[in-house]
């Protein structure tokens, strides 16, 4: 649609009503400069963690779908809100559910389809639309969550369905860093970065945006940008970035959120490894690195790394896999971080990869795993030393002077 922003706001962002206020003013700005708005919005401040809580405490396992049906309370809490400050800016506005806006999620949490129709309709009558981020609904007409992040990804998928000019995305930082400005005093805010390279970041740990967020907008060429929520600034812009020939290191990241698993003496038989990961991607267990150390006595040791915050399930799970694999042992190690350096053109550049294994080599720190791409490259650290690690990175690789 002509002159249609879609701009969302994470739970930060309206963790007050002094800042919904705020946000209702600076969105009542925008409309008066000839744009038309579709906003989408988290949960305030810690809502859905605190609705968590309260379900454990009731039911420490509690069903996906009456899991659901509480923390999209969350999202509707701050969308009447906001509807409410716009009303009393004398504004015309309709704040609307995941399923209201006919948002279809399937079994994997992924936004399927958009019926955009009602959304339009509110628009062409001149509202402003507020749309409750992170839920949508099921074929069978149920409440659905999107897992963390949800809201990046319904503000990129509206925008992609609505055809809208560009997607904001407002966060309490001022943008795109070379590095966590709360773990690197000198980072510096970056003013572009091309998909892939913010793909990569958000992947390996970077807050700013979620990855479905990121790969639906390079999917869809939607110019997405991130600013701040309460001061003005450009923010960074995310595009296509051509870097020619030229090598370019973007970014270093820190993934604290990371654990290690290692299946001992698996039998050196064809079908192994694909009978133990597909066990582990029935259960929505994402992995990221994978190694499998040299044969011997017809056995392999395969590792590979998660999220630390799905440690238990997966060593539970890889436990009775292994036992019908006729695997040894699961040993595993939550001691362990991921560290990365991202930029374009860094496959094949023996420079940036001596200056990063130089720089963790002059911080005395042991390489645990490596892994490679295109545009990074991974390895597994102590957790203990992955902050040190990260700012004498950040300074060899001379980012803040970027």
């Amino acid at each position: 649609m002509k002159n249609l922003i879609v701009q969302k706001y994470g739970g930060t962002s309206v963790g007050s009503i002094e800042k919904i206020k705020k946000i209702a003013k600076d969105i009542v700005n925008i409309k008066n400069s000839g744009k038309r708005i579709v906003v989408v919005l988290s949960a305030m401040g810690d809502t859905t963690d605190i609705l968590i809580n309260k379900a454990k405490s009731i039911n420490q396992n509690p069903s996906k779908r009456e899991l659901d049906m509480l923390l999209s309370t969350g999202e509707q809490v701050s969308i009447s809100l906001m509807a409410m400050a716009l009303e009393s800016l004398n504004e015309s506005v309709i704040s609307l559910t995941g399923f209201q806006c006919k948002i279809l999620a399937n079994e994997k949490l992924r936004i399927t389809k958009i019926d955009s129709a009602r959304i339009k309709k509110e628009l062409n009558n001149n509202k402003i639309v507020i749309v409750a981020g992170f839920q949508g609904v099921t074929e069978n007409n149920d409440i659905t969550t999107l897992g963390r992040g949800g809201s990046d990804t319904t503000a990129v998928a509206l925008a992609n369905a609505l055809n809208a000019e560009k997607c904001e995305i407002y966060t309490d930082v001022d943008g795109v860093y070379t590095s966590d400005p709360r773990k690197v005093s000198d980072a510096k805010l970056l003013d572009k970065i091309s998909y892939d390279e913010m793909l990569e970041l958000a992947s390996l740990g970077a807050k700013v945006l979620h990855p479905r967020s990121v790969e639906l907008a390079r999917n869809y060429n939607i110019p997405l940008v991130v600013k701040p929520s309460h001061k003005k600034g450009n923010g960074t812009k995310i595009m296509e970035v051509n870097q020619v020939e030229k090598v370019v290191v973007r970014g270093i990241s820190l993934d604290e959120n990371t654990a290690k698993i290692t299946v001992l003496e698996v039998p050196d038989k064809p079908g192994i490894a694909f009978k133990l990961f597909k066990a582990l991607a029935k259960s929505n267990i994402q992995i990221d690195m994978i190694i499998q150390n040299i044969n011997k006595d017809s056995v392999n040791d395969i590792s590979f790394t998660i999220k630390r915050d799905y440690l238990e399930k997966s060593i539970n799970l890889c436990k009775k896999i292994a036992k019908g694999l006729g695997a040894k042992d699961v040993i595993y190690d939550d001691t362990v971080a991921k560290l990365s350096v991202v930029g374009t053109g860094l496959a094949g550049n023996s420079e940036v990869a001596s200056t990063f294994f130089e720089g963790l080599y002059e911080q005395d720190i042991n390489i645990e795993m490596i892994s490679t791409s295109e545009i990074k490259i991974s390895c597994i650290i102590d957790r203990k030393k992955g902050v040190d690690a990260l700012q004498h990175l950040h300074n060899r690789f001379e980012l803040a002077g970027y």
